[in-house]
C-alpha cells in the first residue's frame, strides 16, 4: 500500500463543499479542515504510485474550488498500529 498526505488550498468559502467532494473519492481515507497554513489535509491510501498519480492529477485536480495542492509521499510508517491491515483495500 502507498500512502500520501495531500495539502490543499481551497477558494474562499468553499472548504466544506470541497472537503466533502474530496472525501468521496476512492483512495481518500480522511479529509481534515485545518487552521494552519493550508485549508485541508487529505490522506490518500492507494495500491501503488500509479494509482496515486491518477488520484491526484486525474480526479482531485478536476474538483472545482481547489486552488492548489501539494502531495507528500509517505516513505516509512511509524505507528503502533498495523495500518496495512486497518486500510486493506482487498486487492
Amino acid at each position: 500500500m502507498h500512502s500520501a498526505i495531500i495539502l490543499i488550498h481551497a477558494e474562499h468559502g468553499r472548504i466544506r463543499d470541497v472537503a466533502e467532494r474530496i472525501a468521496a473519492l476512492d483512495g481518500i481515507s480522511e479529509v481534515y479542515s485545518t487552521g494552519g497554513r493550508v485549508d485541508m489535509v487529505a490522506i490518500a491510501r492507494v495500491r501503488d504510485f500509479e494509482q496515486l498519480a491518477e488520484l491526484v492529477t486525474g480526479r482531485l485536480s478536476c474538483i472545482d474550488g481547489i486552488r492548489d495542492t501539494e502531495t507528500l509521499n509517505a516513505l516509512q510508517v511509524h505507528s503502533r498500529h498495523d495500518l496495512d491491515t486497518m486500510f486493506d483495500l482487498g486487492l
